[in-house]
């Protein structure tokens, strides 16, 4: 795509028109295959689109033919899970089928997933000739309506499980099912929790996923439920629980925590991997994205500066390694982005060790005329993200998330376009906010109060033609060794 001010290079975005939520993603071998709802115009009905990337060259996504467009009645398909078939290639794309009768749960096949990157046509709206349609597999049934947002995964050698939403869209329920063949599925029953899950029942939750990470503590394998939660006239709220699933019924071990403190974070979704089995070869991590927008279906998308000013709306968050210590998730970006950075128009990183005792430790993110238009706090109990100060965002409140003792403190800011995302202390915090800037990204300045200490920095940005380095990056400092251990 042609840089723009507002589109972050980085990030994946809808080719045009308003990306409504990440539909599914999966790895096969070295490429992410991650799948888009959007709408190609505002308004438009929704589609998946599908971008790759090849992790020997991180962040720099190809953007692929559209795999599915509502057919029939259908007014849009939404969002659902990629879910590899054995180990012959093929993936089943599971997605939600509006009509106007209501919700039900679609599936089509892709028969070779790695030739959908070849033989690419210009037209946008192209759809990939491979992908075929093969039907509803989840209508309802059994006092059970409006199934959608289907989470698929494998639950052994022959076996599968999908977690969906039924019910009214202001009362929401979990359901569990079952699959031998993942085209005939048992309802397990609505899913319930054995413990204090830290969701009040008036919220609604929605959006599932679950995923099973080992916890680098107890060396245990454990369940996590990501899921959002709608709040009436707030932001969504999106978290985790960790525990274990039998049947239907959630054993919570860490109740409801929030996943990501900013702005702008919604609907997270994990990728699913071609040829693992069981899983059990991916359960030490996971690779997690959200949806920048801190409001998802309840957004308005002409309000958007990007829409308005580049015909674009919304992206994803950067892909996150997510790992589980101790019960609680930790995320860092994947491995790679410092070396990405110098090779990019204009986006812009700065990690920095710290000592942050008894004072703080602030980073101000400058625009094009030198001027604050967020400032980053670490105040060693907290992280403040004040975006207040800027003319498109005048009055925000100050995102905040709570930060526990860590060994050393450090900070991370990523500036993508409009995208800002903060990960604090190896992980421990997350943040991801809309920032626009007046003539992009100016760079950083960083501020100490009280007997706080910077002890360590690396600045990194776009490579002047004349440079050689990677930025300024003081001696020692290995740029992917701030994760927590």
């Amino acid at each position: 795509m042609t840089y723009t001010t507002h589109r972050p290079e980085l990030h994946v975005t809808a080719e045009q028109g308003v990306l409504n939520a990440p539909a599914g993603a999966i790895r096969d071998a070295d490429i992410w295959h991650v799948f888009l709802q959007y709408q190609p115009s505002q308004g438009a009905p929704a589609r998946w689109a599908h971008q790759t990337l090849d992790v020997t060259n991180p962040y720099d996504w190809d953007i692929c033919d559209d795999v599915l467009a509502p057919e029939g009645d259908e007014i849009q398909v939404r969002a659902g899970s990629v879910v590899a078939v054995g180990d012959t290639g093929s993936v089943d794309l599971f997605f939600t089928s509006v009509t106007p009768e209501g919700t039900e749960v679609h599936v089509a096949s892709v028969p070779a997933l790695a030739e959908t990157v070849t033989d690419l046509d210009d037209n946008a709206l192209t759809l990939d000739t491979s992908v075929s349609r093969v039907g509803r597999v989840l209508g309802d049934r059994d006092g059970w309506r409006n199934f959608r947002s289907p989470c698929v995964l494998t639950d052994g050698p022959g076996r599968w499980l999908m977690l969906a939403v039924t019910g009214d869209v202001e009362e929401p329920r979990l359901v569990i099912l079952d699959s031998t063949d993942l085209r005939s599925w048992t309802v397990r029953g609505p899913m319930s929790f054995e413990g204090d899950p830290g969701v009040s029942g008036g919220h609604c939750m929605v959006s599932p996923r679950l995923l099973r990470l080992r916890d680098e503590v107890d060396g245990e394998l454990h369940d996590v439920l990501l899921t959002t939660i709608e709040q009436d006239g707030g932001p969504d709220i999106s978290g985790y629980l960790v525990g274990s699933l039998n049947g239907s019924r959630f054993t919570v071990r860490t109740p409801f925590t929030r996943m990501d403190f900013g702005h702008d974070f919604t609907r997270p979704r994990n990728t699913n991997f071609t040829g693992t089995g069981t899983g059990e070869k991916h359960s030490d991590s996971a690779l997690v994205f959200g949806l920048m927008n801190g409001v998802g279906r309840k957004d308005d998308p002409g309000r958007h500066k990007s829409l308005t000013d580049e015909k674009w709306a919304n992206c994803l968050s950067m892909p996150r390694l997510v790992t589980l210590q101790g019960g609680r998730l930790f995320q860092t970006p994947t491995p790679g982005l410092p070396r990405v950075i110098p090779g990019t128009t204009a986006a812009r990183m700065i990690t920095t060790m710290l000592e942050v005792g008894e004072g703080s430790v602030s980073i101000d993110v400058l625009d094009g005329d030198g001027e604050p238009a967020v400032t980053v706090s670490h105040h060693g109990d907290r992280v403040d993200l004040d975006r207040s100060m800027n003319p498109v965002h005048r009055g925000d409140a100050v995102a905040s998330g709570p930060l526990a003792d860590a060994d050393t403190d450090s900070l991370t800011v990523i500036v993508d376009g409009s995208t800002v995302e903060v990960f604090v202390d190896g992980g421990v915090a997350a943040l991801a906010s809309r920032v626009y800037f007046t003539g992009g990204c100016g760079g950083f300045t960083v501020r100490t109060d009280g007997d706080a200490r910077v002890l360590r920095t690396m600045d990194l940005g776009p490579l002047p033609h004349d440079s050689t380095g990677l930025g300024e990056v003081e001696d020692g400092f290995d740029p992917d060794s701030t994760r927590r251990h």
